[in-house]
Order: C-alpha cells, then structure tokens, then sequence
C-alpha cells in the first residue's frame, strides 16, 4: 500500500467521523425535546481492486420503532379527547353544588318545602313569606347558574374548535412540505432523518387534534387518514373546515363529512351529545317545578314575564326566575295566583281573596301535597319530567326517569351529571397514564441515552486522534520522500 493511499484512507476516517460528531451533536442538543428519535449513521468499509481503500459514512438514519410510535400517536389522541371532556365537565362540576351543603338543587328544593312547612305553622308571617320567596330565588338562581356555565362550556369550546381546525390545516400544510423535501433527499440519497424528526412531530400534532392514522409511502412521504377513512389534505389549498350550527358542530374535507378523534372529537362529542343532554335535563327539570307550582294554584315559577311554559323546556332553564308578581307581593305564596281546574272544568282550587283570611292554608297545603308531592290536586300520579330533548342526532332521551317529586327529579339529574363527569375524570386518568407509560417507553428504545452519546463521544475522539496521526506520520513520510529526491 502506498503513502497516498494509506493517506486517503486516514483521510476518510476523519469526513466518517466529522458525520458522526455532527450526529452525536445533533442527538445532544434534541436529548430533551419531545417525540425526537436518536439518529445513527452507519459506516461501511471501501474497497478498490480488492483492496481497503477506506471508510464510507452513510446517511444519517433514526433508531425508531415504529409500532410503539403508532401507539404513542393514539395514546395522545385519546389523552386529548378525554382531556377536554373532563375538563370542561369538571367546569360543570364545580357549580353544581355539594350534597348537605344547601347549594345543590336537591338541598334548595328541600330549603324550599321545608319554608313552605314553617309557613304552614302560620301564614300570616310576612317574614316567613319572605322567607319562602328568598329559597324560591335562591334555587332558581343556581338553576341560572348552571344553565350560564353550560351555555358558557359551548361557547368556549367553540373557540377552541376554531383554533384548532386553523392549527391542524397548517400543520397539515407542514407535513406536505416537509414530505416533498423528504422525498428529493432520499432521490439524493442524502439523509432525511431531521426532516423525519419534525415531520413526526408534527404528525403526533395533528394526531393529538384528530386521532388521524399515517400511512407510510415507499418514496419516504406519508399520507394521513381520519377514523372514518378520509384522507386529510397536504397539499395546502384543500382545507379541513367545521360548521357550527344549533344543531351542532360538523367537520368536512372537500364537502366530505369526516369523523375525528382527538381534542376536535371530544370537542365535538360534548357540543353535540354530552352539553345538550345537560342541558336538556336542567330545562326538563325547571319546567317541571314551573308547571307543578302552577298547577296547584302558584305561578312561583316563571319566565321574565309570569308566564309558565306549557310542554317546551327548551333554554328556559337560562331565564326561569320567580315570579315577578310573587317577588313584589309575598303574601301570594300564602294566597296562591291562579285558579285550577281539572279536565272536566270543575274548580280544584280559587285563590285567598285579599280580604280573606289571614290564617289561609289551602295553598300551602296542596304546595306540600302535590307539587313538592308525588301526586296532582285530582289524586293521579304527578305526570312525569320531559324526558326528550334536543341534540345533534335530532330528538334525544334523558338517560333517566323524570317520575317522582322534584326532589326525585332534581336528585337524578345531578346524579346523572355527577357520573357524566366522574366517568370522564376516570377515563382522561387512564389515558393520560397510558400516554405517559408510552412515551416513556418510546423514549427508552428510540430516545437519546446521553450516557451511549457521551460514550460514543469519547470513542470518535480516540478515534479521530488516532487518524489524525496516521494522516500526520502519512504528511512526514511524503516530506522525507520529496527531500530524498531533491
């Protein structure tokens, strides 16, 4: 072997090196940032004529696994999807009072028959008919209350949709980007391993959005396709758009419905499912305790104007309040408002005339009997809640009987919106668990070990010492040789 040759051999140990240091720098620097896979680059023997004639560094290439990847992206999607369905419920949660604390509705409905059986002692109070009208405002100002922070729930998470869908077409317009550079690099045969790294990045993005699945292509390009099977646009100018109507949140690609997992699926399952159904269970309830009332002779509960809805609930639970009528005159919940009569005409209850006695009971008796009660002025069975509702599907029913007394009514709409919110809390911990345990173990098999990189770092020094002096002994040889023949 000549000089030159063992020369140019030391030489390419010091460029296959120079790659390597530049990838074991490159691995330190991202040691810490998210979802980045350690690269390598592999080195292959030259030859020439049969003879070693150096070292060849390939392109750098990622450590990746590319299964447990696929499942971290999943994981993150459910994490996403639980994670603004729990939160946004847990928001609920916290308005709707705590049982024994004389904040929640089951507590205020008590508070109130409880007034109406103080009053019963003697209706002649005017203190004890203030009384019983500041726990009719009290409960229908927690009704207001949670009925404002589901309507407020709605409008937040339409922000959020908004935000998001702008977010997921832009990283999709990345993802095409990066897959058309990604595609040239790999024609070059030159490294597209930080290409990948980010294009990855952005893929767990658009993932934690929709639950999107990626399909890998054999010229190193991906394609992206939701749960329902719709591929997302990469191009650009095709976009992902959301309509929000009262009927509720849609998503579409190219005029095409399509389905997402995700924070965007969460979104969508609480506007279009779990908000009305809410929602629809206050109102189903406020209407129940506003006709009750009225039909044993009170109009305690009303709309702004007195009146009280006769079989639509819809969104009165946001503007049910006491009836202006009863707030200016106390005395009516002794006296009562209206007269009752049953399907044949027939009276079942007249109004204590202002000049009647002061020590009246009739009202007060049939409020305690039938609609705090289970059963009508007539004697039949008090009829049930409404149990439908809207939502995106059309006409929905509560998960649960309206029968009983209001109590019993009250009492199973916050158990039915306590285990909504329980069940979501469960789940988003399971999820954010699993993400967590995948991730961990994504980083263990396709993470950067700052240990292996220090390692190796102390091998290429040795290494390139080792080279340079061969290269040093290589350049004396040559000076000794050219001084021989001067």
């Amino acid at each position: 072997m000549s000089i030159g040759t063992g020369l140019a051999i030391a030489s390419s140990g010091l460029s296959a090196i120079d790659q390597q240091m530049a990838v074991v720098s490159q691995n330190v620097a991202n040691a810490t940032t998210p979802g980045y896979s350690v690269e390598t680059v592999s080195l292959s023997a030259e030859t020439a004529g049969g003879q070693g004639s150096g070292v060849i560094a390939g392109p750098a290439t990622r450590q990746l696994n590319a299964s447990i990847q696929a499942q971290v992206n999943q994981s993150l999607a459910q994490n996403s999807y639980q994670g603004i369905v729990s939160s946004t419920l847990s928001g609920i949660d916290q308005v709707m009072g705590t049982p024994g604390q004389n904040n929640d509705l089951p507590s205020l409905v008590a508070n109130l028959q409880s007034g109406f059986q103080t009053l019963l002692t003697d209706p002649s109070s005017t203190v004890q008919q203030l009384s019983v009208v500041n726990s009719a405002q009290s409960l229908t100002s927690q009704i207001n209350t949670i009925a404002n922070t589901v309507q407020s729930a709605v409008q937040s998470i339409g922000n959020t949709v908004a935000a998001d869908v702008k977010k997921l077409n832009t990283t999709l317009a990345t993802i095409g980007s990066l897959n058309a550079q990604i595609v040239n690099l790999g024609q070059q045969n030159k490294s597209t391993a930080d290409l990948t790294n980010k294009r990855d990045l952005a893929i767990q993005t658009v993932a934690s959005l929709t639950g999107a699945k990626t399909i890998s292509q054999a010229n190193g390009a991906v394609s992206l396709f939701s749960p329902n099977g719709i591929e997302l646009p990469l191009n650009g100018t095709s976009q992902v758009t959301v309509s929000s109507t009262a009927s509720g949140t849609a998503f579409s690609v190219g005029g095409t419905a399509v389905s997402f997992g995700g924070e965007l699926g969460g979104a969508q399952q609480l506007v279009n499912t779990t908000l009305p159904q809410i929602q629809g269970g206050l109102d189903s309830f406020s209407q129940a305790l506003s006709s009750r009332f009225a039909n044993t002779g009170l109009s305690l509960f009303t709309d702004p104007s007195g009146g009280v809805p006769s079989s639509s609930a819809t969104a009165f639970s946001a503007s049910i309040t006491v009836n202006p009528a009863v707030t200016a005159n106390p005395a009516l919940v002794r006296d009562g408002t209206n007269i009752v009569t049953n399907s044949s005409g027939a009276v079942l209850f007249t109004p204590n005339p202002p000049s009647g006695p002061a020590g009246f009971t009739g009202l007060i008796q049939n409020v305690l009997g039938s609609a705090l009660g289970t059963t009508t002025l007539s004697g039949s069975v008090q009829p049930a809640a409404i149990s439908t509702y809207s939502d995106a599907s059309g006409t929905a029913t509560l998960p649960y009987s309206g029968s009983g007394s209001l109590t019993t009514v009250a009492s199973s709409f916050t158990a039915n919106e306590a285990t909504l919110s329980s069940s979501a809390k469960t789940a988003a911990t399971n999820a954010s668990g699993l993400a967590t345990a995948l991730q961990t173990q994504a980083a263990s098999t396709s993470g950067v070990n700052i240990d292996q990189q220090m390692s190796l770092l102390v091998t290429l020094q040795n290494a390139y010492a080792a080279n340079a002096k061969t290269v040093t002994i290589a350049q004396q040889m040559w000076q000794a040789v050219q001084a021989m023949v001067q």
